[in-house]
């Protein structure tokens, strides 16, 4: 007998499926998403390489995946106002400026985070 909310290896490759999805629509669609995929495929190596041990790797590397993220939310939340409100909409706007305002956070934790780690090697 099934618990109620369990989810089984059927119903986990159904999630997996939508998120590749969802990955591909990215890039298919958002120029943000793929300049921030191009940054991350420079930074997490790098930040695997530059950090002493694991806790500096996970300061320098999660930022740029908290970044890419942070920037499919943002971008869902803009195709779900475009498809409700086509027309201009304060409300709308001011969606759209709240999840840019989102990326904008998680990209100075990322410099932050950066710098915090390595300024104090190099000074």
């Amino acid at each position: 007998m099934a618990a109620e909310g369990f989810r089984g290896p059927r119903q986990l490759l159904g999630a997996l499926t939508w998120s590749i999805k969802g990955l591909r629509a990215a890039w298919r669609h958002e120029a943000s998403f793929r300049l921030e995929v191009g940054l991350s495929v420079l930074v997490i190596p790098l930040g695997l390489w530059l950090g002493h041990g694991a806790l500096e790797k996970i300061a320098l590397v999660a930022p740029a995946l908290l970044l890419l993220a942070t920037e499919l939310v943002n971008s869902a939340i803009e195709a779900v106002v475009d498809l409700v409100s086509p027309e201009f909409h304060e409300l709308a706007g001011r969606a759209k400026d709240l999840g840019s305002a989102a990326v904008l956070l998680v990209i100075v934790l990322l410099v932050l985070s950066w710098a915090l780690v390595l300024a104090p090697r190099w000074l």
